[in-house]
């Protein structure tokens, strides 16, 4: 999910408009989707400031019930989203991409029709952690996420991530280190 990481950007802040803009749409199709990538991993994070080596916002990645994508696409629609063709439409019948290009800029919807197992967490339905893991094969080391490399930690001693403070901190720092406080 997403593409590789450059190490030389990974304490870059996210665009704080774009996320403002992301957050506002998965909570407008919150009622039809359950979230995943790096949108999930905001949402089972304590609040934090938004640095790209914590988790991925170039895109939104949803899941929709097959059955209820049909109410889905004219939300899409209104909301002012197009159909985009990539290279897995010849192979998928479960994949779909809408793009939105407006004066804020471009949002990417990347849409996968298939029930998965989901929690909810700051009123979002996200991937089951577990799950959600499993979509990272079996790690990609420098270039997984500190979200993923944390789940991944946690789920391995029992402990659920939803609302821990190792989905955004380095491994070795205190949790607000990366708000340029706290002792290494």
């Amino acid at each position: 999910m997403g593409a590789p990481r450059n190490p030389k950007r990974a304490d870059e802040p996210w665009n704080p408009r774009r996320l403002l803009i992301g957050e506002a749409e998965v909570r407008a199709l919150a009622p039809w989707v359950t979230v995943s990538g790096g949108w999930a991993w905001h949402f089972m994070a304590p609040p934090h400031e938004e640095l790209k080596r914590f988790h991925d916002h170039k895109d939104l990645d949803l899941f929709v019930e097959p059955a209820r994508f049909p109410e889905l696409v004219p939300v899409l629609t209104a909301r002012g989203y197009r159909h985009v063709w990539t290279r897995y439409d010849a192979t998928s019948t479960h994949f779909y991409r809408y793009e939105r290009h407006d004066a804020d800029g471009k949002v990417v919807l990347d849409v996968f029709a298939r029930r998965v197992p989901s929690v909810e967490t700051q009123g979002v339905r996200v991937v089951e952690p577990s799950t959600l893991l499993s979509f990272y094969g079996d790690g990609r080391g420098a270039e997984e996420g500190v979200s993923v490399a944390a789940a991944r930690r946690l789920l391995a001693r029992g402990l659920s991530p939803i609302g821990r403070e190792e989905l955004v901190t380095r491994p070795g720092r205190r949790w607000w280190n990366h708000r340029g406080r706290g002792a290494a």
